[in-house]
């Protein structure tokens, strides 16, 4: 609590100093082509840490949360699809209980089949909430739904959601894999089926390069210094791992192990300050290495642009995610910066 007073009174000033005016750009969301894919798999962000994933023929939505505001604090860009156009819902990932990630009102929203898979120790308090299909899940417990396995993995971080519940349920990540198909992956680099003469999703994607452009960093030979408005072609049945929320740990490394991962979704916002945030939060510098450790093949940022969580803004998590990708001379291929309401296609279909 004396940390937490320390932190609240260095806030008060130093939000005065900080610019808000970037926002993450948003998207038109092909909304037609959501509702009619059934069996290709896609990645849509929402916001935050809510993606729309298309798997297996199942529509999963992870950590659903559409409020206008959180406590106090209204939310900085609209969400890529509007909750009445999301499509019937078969999953829903749950990491853990926080309001950023849990938000009871977005959930009872959403319409479709809506099994929820969701910590250990939350399943009682979203029954009484009138939510009867749960299915709780310790660290490194599986559960198959239609030839999809998801698996939930751990977190370094917490969970509370009134004075008297903290840590009362469990928190953590999920891997989404059909086992079956890893010999079946092909991965090739070739353009989505996003035209380049797509001015919406162009124009946005320059918006999120110009923010992300430190001033003074050192270059890779294969960085381009503009904007891709292509998306690779990587499979049909990838492995994704949606991290939920963690500061950095040693468990990272033992999801890569476990998992073959291909799509990482890994937070890099809500970091400052890092002596109060950092048990809880991993920095832009950390979600890199994660991603180092995790072995992943591509990376897509998350947890920043949706809500004043802390002291750092979108920009400073984008400028600093850039710079430390030029410092470990990472592809910036790899790294999809992703407008809120853009899919990316992953089969290309």
């Amino acid at each position: 609590m004396k940390q937490f007073k320390r932190w609240r009174q260095e806030r008060i000033r130093k939000l005065r100093m900080k610019d808000y005016s970037f926002t993450v750009p948003t998207v038109e969301p092909d909304i037609a082509y959501l509702e009619n894919n059934r069996k290709w798999p896609s990645i849509t962000w929402v916001g935050h840490s809510t993606f729309f994933i298309q798997f297996g023929g199942l529509n999963i939505i992870t950590d659903p949360v559409w409020s206008t505001q959180m406590a106090f604090q209204k939310r900085l860009s609209a969400p890529g699809i509007k909750v009445e156009d999301v499509p019937p819902i078969d999953i829903v990932l749950i990491s853990h209980s926080h309001y950023d990630h849990l938000n009871i009102n977005s959930l009872r929203r959403l319409v479709g089949a809506r099994q929820l898979l969701v910590p250990a120790g939350l399943g009682a308090k979203l029954r009484k909430k009138g939510f009867l299909r749960i299915k709780e899940l310790h660290w490194w417990e599986s559960v198959m739904y239609n030839g999809v396995k998801f698996t939930f993995v751990p977190s370094q971080h917490s969970t509370r959601r009134n004075p008297w519940d903290t840590n009362s349920s469990h928190w953590g990540g999920f891997v989404i894999e059909r086992p079956a198909s890893r010999s079946e992956k092909l991965v090739s680099h070739v353009r989505d089926t996003f035209e380049a003469g797509d001015e919406s999703v162009a124009e946005s994607r320059a918006q999120i390069a110009s923010a992300s452009e430190p001033a003074a960093a050192r270059s890779c030979p294969f960085f381009s210094g503009a904007a891709s408005v292509e998306r690779p072609v990587i499979s049909d049945f990838p492995t994704i791992y949606f991290a939920g929320d963690s500061g950095y740990f040693q468990g990272f490394k033992e999801i890569g192990r476990r998992f073959p991962v291909d799509v990482a979704l890994l937070p890099i916002g809500a970091y400052e300050p890092e002596w109060f945030m950092a048990p809880q939060h991993i920095t832009p510098e950390q979600a890199l290495q994660a991603f180092e450790d995790l072995d992943a093949k591509w990376f897509i940022p998350m947890h920043y642009g949706a809500f004043k969580l802390a002291d750092d803004t979108p920009r400073e998590a984008l400028d600093r995610l850039e710079a430390e990708r030029r410092k470990r001379c990472i592809s910036d291929e790899r790294i999809l910066v992703l407008p809120h309401g853009e899919t990316w296609r992953m089969s290309g279909k």
